[in-house]
């Protein structure tokens, strides 16, 4: 394993991720889109950097992070996970912003599985209530009306996150193009 640090928001950066992993490792056999950036943009504060910023980190960035990749995942037959969003398809009230660049990630992942296949598989895992915000922007009885619409009744644990994606990188070979929601059924409740 190897850490790499780099500043997501500059893409002219990215492709050096890829190229210092590769050199490291010797081969790419799968990129995992997981940085995020979330907070809420209501309608009438939203501003350029806002934009920039959530746009860049939840959409930009996996997409030159992506077709960087692409030759190396080419070569070893990887796959692509990116974490999208329930919030991709059914947008949060005041994150006006950062529903948009999830959308725009969900549709990235079904373009690049057109455009990567047959020798890359490109899938998404949508997380719905996993772990709450540290801004506290999520009080107790938000937390509790977003528990209540999931039909398991809880939150999940980032280790459902990581078993999905695990599942689409290891055990999933006649899978690409698809977006599994991970959201104890909250999307179907929504």
């Amino acid at each position: 394993m190897i850490l790499v640090k780099a500043d997501l928001l500059e893409s002219s950066g990215l492709a050096e991720i890829v190229k210092t992993c590769v050199e490291r490792l010797g081969s790419l056999d799968a990129l995992v889109n997981n940085a995020s950036a979330f907070y809420p943009t209501p309608v009438g504060a939203i501003d350029e950097r806002d934009w920039d910023t959530l746009v860049g980190a939840n959409l930009k960035a996996p997409l030159f992070l992506s077709q960087a990749a692409a030759p190396h995942l080419r070569k070893s037959g990887g796959c692509i996970v990116n974490i999208t969003d329930i919030h991709a398809e059914r947008p949060l009230k005041n994150y006006v912003v950062y529903s948009i660049a999830k959308a725009g990630l969900a549709g990235l992942t079904r373009s690049l599985a057109r455009e990567l296949g047959p020798e890359v598989r490109v899938n998404g895992v949508a997380p719905g209530p996993i772990v709450w915000p540290e801004d506290g922007s999520f009080d107790e009885v938000t937390r509790q009306r977003v528990i209540s619409h999931t039909l398991l009744k809880r939150i999940g644990e980032p280790d459902d996150i990581a078993r999905a994606v695990y599942y689409l990188i290891a055990d999933a070979p006649y899978v690409t193009g698809q977006i599994i929601a991970v959201d104890g059924g909250r999307s179907v409740n929504l």
